[in-house]
């Protein structure tokens, strides 16, 4: 029934009153395009904490939906699309169907993906509003998508919790929502609730808020019991929850306020209680006193609620690998860092892999880890090839570092800046070494060729000597071979044995003269693998007569595969065949 001019004028006048009064709080009325519309149909006075918390929701409703970032023309067309289409839905909820203003609103604003949907059936009409309306009159449509997304529900969740008998929401379940918002729950949150434990909604009146009430008359705070039943909805099904109200006993026990624990829930986690009582159980029977055990508690209520306390389990179980003793575990314990329980196994275990990477002894990490279970447990390390490069040392001087002061590791955590340490006495007396090595085949001292040749050569001198012997002992003559060192100073990575092995293989199965290796030495760099496949593609088109017999080793050698297949494989119609069954056979064999 249409409303009379006197109803409409005194709805104005209670609005236009509850707008100055938030005017004068310093606060913005509610600026929904529709809501101006709606308040002519409903003469009721509005709260004034539902016009600020209207206006944050729609607000962050328009920014969530908002178009990707284009033409300001094409932005502004499309949010009032998207404007005037809420406004229809609103229109539709309240209106038709006679929902509660404030369900049918948040419903309308907070539903993007299901508005989406909505507009696709008219993207082709002019008059926005007007044609949605005109549609949802002939069409009727599933509220729950609507309301389910509204509650903060993904897609998937929201599909799969639609009923299959009936697409029009009940007075039960929008009660029961009511009941859980007006105690202080958001509506984000009630999705998960329902997701959980959907009886909950199936109460009769007055039955959800007493089950509430009953958790808060056991002594938790408003917003403790909040956080209870959004992390762990089921408590709200049956009677109160016998596990939950031993584990409140036992805390009252040592002396725990309540809420010093609840507040630390997270509602992105469940808990399940059974294990938590159990984990306190343990804890009791360690051997702390009452005081000493809630004393561990509220400094870190991770013990218990991390995993619902498998984290602790895990804990104490890969401390007694290592050979900690259950005292050293107690008295960990009683001085555990300021940092998260199940963070703190993580560091731990992150701290051995860094210890097995770097090559140290298991005795000393053993040592290390019952001598400093503190320091591995609270530090987040930087990964081991990134401290060689950055502290300039190798594995068996960290090693040694980490051995002589465990608290190094402190300074190596993730995000810490790191300078480069000072060469020790051993170091220092080996780049002397090399140096003198370097300069006796030619090299200048502090020479662009000789910071190269420093910088690349792996070794000791006296390694590097024996390699260079190797190409004179072939038979080059030692200025040759220092000219080689000198263009190609990495040549002297290889092993003795290797580099004897591929100047045999050049000489008599490639048939490459030995001074072939003066004009290219970056061959003794080659694996024979490569070797081998190139020369024998190479020596398949020869006999084909499509390559000149007489190529310089580097001409084969030094190209990538792709330019090799290009250059000369791809010269025989048969190449590319030939190509691939000579690498398979040099791969199986």
């Amino acid at each position: 029934m249409a409303m009379t001019n006197f109803q409409i004028s005194k709805t104005s006048s209670i609005l236009k009153w509850v707008l100055s009064i938030s005017t004068e709080k310093h606060l913005k009325p509610s600026k929904s395009p529709f809501s101006e519309r709606c308040r002519a149909f409903y003469p009721v006075k509005i709260p004034f904490c539902y016009i600020t918390i209207s206006l944050f929701s729609s607000q962050h409703a328009l920014s969530e939906v908002g178009p990707t970032p284009g033409s300001q023309t094409v932005s502004r067309n499309s949010n009032t699309h998207r404007t005037e289409a809420q406004a229809a839905l609103l229109d539709y909820f309240h209106c038709t169907k006679g929902l509660n203003f404030f369900d049918a609103e948040h419903m309308s604003m907070n539903s993007p993906i299901f508005l989406r949907k909505l507009i696709k059936n008219i993207e082709n009409e002019k008059e926005t509003r007007q044609a949605l309306a005109r549609f949802l009159q002939f069409h009727p449509i599933n509220e729950f998508e609507a309301f389910f997304e509204s509650l903060g529900l993904e897609p998937f969740e929201v599909s799969a919790l639609l009923p299959c008998d009936s697409i029009y929401l009940s007075n039960p379940l929008l009660t029961n929502v009511h009941v859980l918002c007006n105690y202080g729950i958001p509506r984000s949150k009630v999705g998960r609730i329902y997701k959980e434990a959907a009886e909950v909604f199936r109460y009769e009146g007055g039955v959800l808020g007493s089950k509430i009430q009953a958790y808060e008359k056991l002594g938790l705070s408003k917003a403790s019991t909040i956080k209870l039943i959004v992390s762990s909805p089921s408590l709200l099904i049956g009677d109160v929850n016998t596990e939950f109200v031993k584990i409140l006993l036992e805390l009252k026990s040592l002396g725990i306020d309540y809420d010093r624990i609840l507040g630390h829930f997270s509602e992105k986690n469940s808990y399940d209680w059974n294990k938590m009582l159990g984990t306190l159980h343990f804890l009791s029977q360690m051997g702390y006193s009452k005081e000493e055990l809630g004393g561990i508690l509220i400094r870190n209520s991770g013990f218990l609620l991390d995993g619902s306390g498998s984290t602790t389990y895990s804990l104490i179980g890969l401390l007694l690998k290592l050979s900690v003793t259950m005292k050293e575990i107690m008295g960990l314990f009683l001085q555990f860092p300021c940092v998260q329980v199940s963070s703190f196994v993580e560091n731990l275990r992150q701290g051995l892999k860094f210890m097995i990477e770097i090559e140290m002894e298991a005795e000393e990490i053993g040592n290390i880890v019952r001598s400093h279970p503190q320091v591995l447990g609270s530090c987040s390390l930087k990964k081991p090839n990134s401290l060689f490069a950055k502290l300039n040392v190798g594995k068996k001087r960290l090693c040694g570092i980490i051995k002589e002061d465990p608290n190094q590791l402190k300074n190596w955590v993730l995000g810490s800046k790191i300078s480069r340490l000072p060469k020790s006495n051993k170091d220092q007396i080996s780049l002397m070494q090399k140096t003198a090595f370097f300069m006796s085949l030619g090299f200048a001292e502090n020479s662009d060729e000789m910071k190269r040749a420093l910088k690349v050569c792996r070794g000791k001198s006296v390694e590097l000597q024996e390699r260079f012997d190797c190409l004179v002992n072939a038979g080059l003559k030692w200025n040759d071979a220092s000219n080689m060192i000198k263009v190609t100073p990495q040549i002297l990575n290889q092993s003795r044995d290797l580099i004897e092995k591929k100047i045999s293989f050049l000489v008599n199965c490639v048939s490459y003269p030995l001074e072939s290796l003066v004009a290219f030495p970056l061959y003794v760099s080659y694996t024979i693998e490569r070797v081998k496949l190139r020369y024998l593609m190479y020596n398949w088109l020869k006999d084909e007569g499509m390559v000149s017999p007489a190529l310089a080793l580097s001409t084969v050698l030094a190209c990538s595969d792709k330019t090799f297949i290009l250059r000369f494989v791809n010269r025989h119609p048969k190449g590319p065949e030939v190509w691939e069954k000579f690498r398979k056979e040099l791969s199986s064999g």
